[in-house]
């Protein structure tokens, strides 16, 4: 039993550290993708058994991507093997730069990503119905990332959703626009158009679309009126949840998070000025944490907890992914403090 399949892209993110991509002399190499990360928390956090579909070109980058994937515990042998053309021209695999940003200085990424092999998905292409059958699924998971790779990835998303459903899995998607992959095709307006013919067939979404201005502080209100409207117009929608984050400068940012669940909001915990080392994929550990504890029938409010106290955990830490224990969440979610542990 695969308790979460996610479908996604899984790059190479090239990390330079400290310093600037266009002054970098090496670069550290993770693996990451917002699908992805969802997975690889559940794995390497909570001890789910999780899998990815994604595709890949059959060479020795390609390969590197697989064994990153394997080292984070999530099982790889759902993933489509493409074969090189030797110069990537049909094919290739994505890759990204990202430097992480200080104080003033944001975040910036740098994508490589066109004509990767994912993007060349079509509807067909997959045998859905064996895989959520053959593996026994829970839990299907895709998002705004997937959908915004190309004309056809949203398709692949219905055709994949439309089988988890027949099959009794939990569908979530995770909005995660990224102007980026959006600007070839018309901007957020198109993203938020995709969304519309994505989100009936979904049981649990992260994030909200609706946000009439961004809140200055952690007030949840502007938050709980945009979820409101969200499960107004998607009457099928079990869960609503979405990060609380305000943004200071580039590594202090108010964190929380909020969460709907059958008709009623639940607050997570509060982290204002939360000091930040790399804040790539705080989000989709926070969509793991809360996935967790809706799997495991946990209360809505252990759910939010943990999805907040893991998305703020791992933007403590380089690269894409968790890097906690489980027993390190229930530690400081029973302590709520940061001395050291010997």
């Amino acid at each position: 039993m695969i308790d979460l399949l996610a479908l996604g892209e899984v790059m190479l993110r090239f990390d330079p550290g400290p310093t600037r991509i266009a002054e970098a002399e090496s670069f550290k190499v993770w693996e990451g993708g917002g699908e992805y990360n969802v997975a690889r928390g559940l794995s390497r956090c909570f001890g789910r058994r999780t899998a990815v579909i994604t595709a890949l070109v059959d060479n020795a980058v390609g390969q590197l991507v697989k064994n990153r994937i394997a080292a984070g515990g999530v099982e790889t042998g759902l993933i489509r093997w493409v074969a090189d053309d030797g110069i990537g021209e049909s094919c290739r695999n994505g890759i990204y730069f990202l430097e992480r940003g200080f104080g003033l200085r944001p975040a910036l990424g740098v994508s490589d990503r066109g004509h990767s092999t994912i993007s060349q998905l079509q509807p067909g292409d997959i045998d859905w119905p064996h895989i959520f059958s053959e593996h026994q699924v829970r839990w299907f998971h895709s998002g705004g990332i997937m959908a915004g790779l190309s004309p056809s990835s949203p398709e692949v998303i219905i055709e994949a959703m439309a089988a988890a459903k027949r099959h009794g899995a939990t569908v979530s998607y995770d909005l995660n626009y990224r102007s980026s992959l959006w600007q070839r095709f018309g901007g957020k307006m198109r993203a938020e158009e995709v969304n519309r013919t994505i989100l009936p067939h979904v049981d649990v979404l992260f994030g909200v679309e609706s946000l009439d201005s961004i809140p200055s502080d952690l007030d949840p209100k502007p938050f709980r009126l945009a979820i409101e409207k969200t499960a107004g117009e998607y009457p099928q929608l079990t869960t609503i949840a979405t990060t609380m984050r305000i943004v200071r400068t580039a590594t202090c940012n108010d964190w929380s998070g909020l969460l709907w669940h059958k008709g009623r909001f639940y607050e997570g915990l509060r982290f204002p000025a939360l000091e930040i080392l790399d804040r790539v994929g705080g989000g989709d550990a926070f969509a793991a944490g809360i996935i967790h504890g809706l799997l495991a029938n946990l209360t809505p409010q252990k759910s939010i907890d943990y999805g907040v106290v893991h998305g703020a955990l791992t933007m403590t830490t380089p690269g894409d992914n968790s890097m906690f224990s489980l027993t390190e969440l229930d530690r400081f979610l029973a302590s709520n403090n940061s001395g050291i542990v010997r």
